[in-house]
Parts: structure tokens; C-alpha cells; sequence
């Protein structure tokens, strides 16, 4: 059963911001609340899309896997990200797996509760469309990534969205999940972090990182 504070963390979620009151009680009364440990699956790549979820604590990988087994990270999701949301409206297989890295808590929302609430005002489905406009905008740009960034331009990409604005920060993932994210192997990744070590840009105690020129890290990302 989810909490106080549960709740409150999907009122801030994008996709439920025009709701009322009277919204997130419907909400509030068909979600639960979903204990994982660590390689947990939330859902498989091809599997019937019944819901949705949103992340409370621990960390959540989005990922596609190749026939020989091979796994390409395409997003991570932390606290109060949301996600599984888009096969909600084609009604395809999902995209993608899901998959808890560590000790995890989600928010589990039925596909039913949401498609009630939008049938019955649809005037909350300008929160879907931004929402899926934002997406698209995103794949724009990974897209684009691909094209003109190399994969040391991809990686101070990365470890600048890790550190936000934050001058010391953690990789909260393994050095495969990162090569994933980034789109290369794991060693050219660590040959670009390496890299950005010697040249002093960062620099690395145990398992956390301090960003010493930002500058020059957001000139290689760009």
C-alpha cells in the first residue's frame, strides 16, 4: 500500500500534473507499492503492457537484449522517474526490459485506472502529449549523438548528466552499464575516462569523481 509520501511523489510526476484531487484518489486507490531486489524484472521486452511505474527508491535499467544475449542500457531510471508509460497507448509489446540493479522500491499504476481517468476528461491527455513530445525530442537527440559525437564526446556527455551540477558525484552504475548507456564497449569508455583523468578535467578517489574542468568536458560533449 502506498504512503503519504508515495503519493506525493507521483504529484510530481509530469504525466499526473493536471490531475485534481479528486484524480489522485482514483490513483491512489488502485496503485501499489513493489518490493525488488537487485536483477528483479519489472517486465520483459515483448511483454503485454498492464501498467506503469514510478521509481521511489534504488535504481531501475531500461534495456534491450540481443539474440546472443548482449544488453544495450538505453536509460536509467532513479527516484521519481517514470516509465513503462508508452506501450499504454499502442498497445504493443513493450520496448524494452526492465530491470532492478540494486534493492528497489516502484510504484506500480494500472493501465485500467489511467485509461478511465483520460476517457472520462480528456483534457488530461495534453499531459500525454507533452509528455511523448518530450520523448521524441530525446530520441532526437541520442539519435544525433550517435551521428556527431564520438564515443569520448558520448562519454563526458554522460558524466556531466551524472553530475548535474554537482562538482563530486558517483557512476552508480558498472562500467558495463555505463558502456551500454554510452553505445560503445567497455573499454573504449574507460580508455575516454582515463583520458579526461590525464588531462586533468577529473579526477577519481575510490569510486567518486570531482569534476575540475567543467568547462572542457562540456566543450567535448558538444
Amino acid at each position: 500500500m502506498p504512503g503519504v509520501n508515495d503519493m506525493e511523489l507521483l504529484r510530481n510526476v509530469e504525466l499526473f500534473d493536471r490531475f485534481d484531487e479528486e484524480d489522485h484518489t482514483r490513483l491512489a486507490d488502485a496503485v501499489e507499492r513493489v518490493e525488488l531486489i537487485r536483477n528483479d524484472v519489472v517486465f520483459s521486452e515483448g511483454a503485454e503492457p498492464d501498467a506503469c511505474y514510478v521509481v521511489i527508491d534504488g535504481r531501475i535499467a531500461i534495456a534491450n537484449k540481443s539474440i546472443d544475449g548482449r544488453e544495450s542500457m538505453v536509460a536509467l531510471m532513479v527516484r521519481g522517474d517514470l516509465f513503462g508509460e508508452m506501450g499504454l497507448f499502442d498497445g504493443l509489446g513493450r520496448s524494452a526490459e526492465a530491470r532492478a540493479l540494486e534493492q528497489s522500491t516502484v510504484i506500480r499504476i494500472p493501465a485500467e485506472v489511467l485509461r478511465t481517468l483520460w476517457e472520462d476528461k480528456p483534457d488530461l491527455l495534453w499531459s500525454v502529449v507533452r509528455m511523448l513530445c518530450q520523448r521524441i525530442r530525446s530520441t532526437d537527440e541520442a539519435l544525433a549523438d550517435s551521428f556527431f559525437l564520438d564515443v569520448t564526446g558520448r562519454t563526458a556527455k554522460h558524466l556531466l548528466e551524472l553530475a548535474g551540477d554537482r562538482e563530486e558525484f558517483e557512476i552508480p552504475i558498472t562500467q558495463e552499464e555505463l558502456a551500454g548507456l554510452i553505445g560503445a564497449s567497455r573499454e573504449r569508455v574507460n580508455k575516454a575516462i582515463a583520458s579526461f583523468l590525464r588531462l586533468g578535467w577529473i579526477e577519481q578517489h575510490d569510486h567518486r569523481y570531482r569534476i575540475l574542468k567543467r568547462r572542457e568536458l562540456e566543450i567535448r560533449s558538444s
